[in-house]
């Protein structure tokens, strides 16, 4: 799978770069994410295949390591990957990230805790995360 986007994803890719729609393996895809929605699963075990540059691969893959109902900061991502200065970097990677929900870039928060910038829009950033229960993040900021 290389993509999961919402209707009116922001930043999502154009037409074009798209590519040929393959349904192989969508049941499965469609299950999961039923089952997450319903609250009955917490990891998503689909082969991913998301397209990016290596940089955007890294942050990707950390985002797949905050567990469900926990978040983490840009800084503490840009930390991980070794230089709290890539924190602005990890915010662009984030908000490219391909697999909404799947790869859960929605688990990304501000360095006070504060909603941040969301592709799929913050009210569904605050779903996510209460039906997860990470806590009822009430402040928004921008971040893009």
């Amino acid at each position: 799978m290389t993509g999961v986007y919402f209707e009116d994803h922001l930043r999502g890719p154009s037409p074009h770069e798209l590519g040929v729609r393959d349904e192989t393996g969508f049941s499965e895809t469609e299950q999961q994410l039923r089952e997450y929605f319903a609250g009955e699963r917490q990891r998503f075990d689909l082969p991913l295949a998301p397209r990016g540059e290596p940089f955007r691969q890294r942050v990707w893959g950390l985002l797949r390591q905050i567990p469900y109902g926990e978040t983490r900061s840009y800084g503490q991502l840009a930390r991980e990957l070794g230089d709290q200065a890539l924190a602005q970097a990890v915010g662009a990677a984030n908000g490219r990230n391909p697999l909404s929900v799947i790869v859960p870039c929605h688990r990304v928060v501000g360095a006070d805790g504060s909603l941040t910038g969301y592709a799929g829009g913050l009210e569904r950033k605050r779903f996510l995360l209460e039906l997860e229960g990470a806590g009822s993040v009430t402040r928004t900021a921008r971040l893009f």
